[in-house]
């Protein structure tokens, strides 16, 4: 009995429904959607240090080309090789004498003449004008043999290490310098810094310098001069380095990088998890949490400092953002926060 009660309902059941679909009822399922659960952070605003970083090459503090002020003249001795230190004033080659000893005779010869005529000049003999060109031809002759005695015995003008020898003895001295001296004990780079900076770098300024072969390690070095002139094509301006090497661990030619302070600016930090990169592209992204909804938004990030990052462009303070679930995540998915 129960059985067949059973059965006249489901039938009066079927009937019902197909009597509803014939006069045009329609019957929807409405799904409901689930929300993500995410967690999230709030973009802060925070003091920022503005650092600024610009890649150069370590340059020697001086350096010398030695080359005699006269061409073919034959090197009686270079005393020095490259890897030798140099002090300033220090003789380092001398050249051939013969020459010099030739005109130290000149020499003497029109200073006995001039000396003879002095008393001729006094006594009438000759002239004001025969003497004065007498005098004159003396003084020539005099600082020919001075010049030629500067360059018989070269110096150094700096102190420093001998990092070329182009010639050897007994060899015709040419074009090419004999020797080439850097002072390494100070070092210097040149850094090409932005026109918006201009007002804010000063002389003394202390700057970080950094090379590859010594990582995790930093130079300090100072500024020691800025061009009063910026490039027109780049708008940029030079700006000098010193940096003390006393232990010569650095080396002219390295590379390396000078990390300038500009001082500190208000920006908008967030934890860095929440800043996405997206695929295939440097583009970083964010979801930003509104009415329970997500948002995708592109922002523009700058520093990092410890595990948060600057956004320089895209994102308010006080704004949230999604730090967890950002597979599920889509723009105007909705979300429910769950943070603890």
């Amino acid at each position: 009995m129960k059985k067949s009660l059973m059965l006249i309902v489901a039938v009066a059941t079927l009937v019902g429904c197909n009597s509803n679909q014939k006069k045009g009822g329609d019957s929807t399922v409405v799904a409901v959607e689930e929300a993500v659960a995410i967690k999230v952070c709030a973009a802060e605003s925070m003091d920022v240090e503005q650092l600024e970083t610009y890649t150069s090459e370590i340059l020697p503090y001086k350096e010398n080309d030695i080359t005699p002020a006269a061409q073919g003249l034959h090197i009686d001795e270079i005393k020095v090789d490259v890897g030798d230190r140099v002090k300033a004033g220090q003789v380092v080659v001398t050249l051939n004498r013969t020459n010099l000893k030739q005109l130290e005779i000149n020499l003497a010869t029109v200073q006995d003449s001039y000396d003879r005529m002095v008393p001729v000049h006094k006594a009438g003999g000759i002239s004001d004008q025969q003497l004065l060109e007498l005098e004159n031809t003396l003084n020539l002759q005099k600082e020919i043999v001075d010049n030629m005695k500067k360059n018989s015995v070269i110096t150094s003008p700096i102190s420093g290490v001998v990092t070329a020898r182009n010639f050897e003895n007994g060899d015709l001295f040419a074009s090419m310098p004999i020797l080439h001296i850097m002072q390494i004990d100070k070092l210097k780079v040149m850094a090409n810094v932005s026109e918006q900076y201009y007002p804010v770098v000063k002389v003394g300024q202390k700057v970080d310098i950094t090379v590859d072969i010594f990582p995790g390690e930093t130079f300090e070095g100072k500024v020691t001069r800025i061009n009063p002139a910026l490039d027109a094509q780049t708008r940029t301006f030079g700006v000098e380095i010193t940096i003390p090497n006393s232990n010569e661990r650095l080396r002219p030619g390295m590379y390396a990088r000078a990390t300038f302070n500009m001082g500190k600016y208000s920006g908008v930090m967030v934890d860095d998890v929440a800043v996405q990169k997206q695929a295939g592209s440097s583009e970083r992204y964010v979801y930003v949490i509104k009415d329970g909804v997500a948002e995708f938004r592109f922002v523009r990030d700058g520093r990092r400092v410890g595990n948060k990052i600057n956004i320089i462009d895209g994102l308010e303070p006080g704004e949230q953002v999604a730090t967890t679930s950002f597979i599920r995540l889509a723009n105007g998915k909705k979300v429910s926060i769950i943070n603890e």
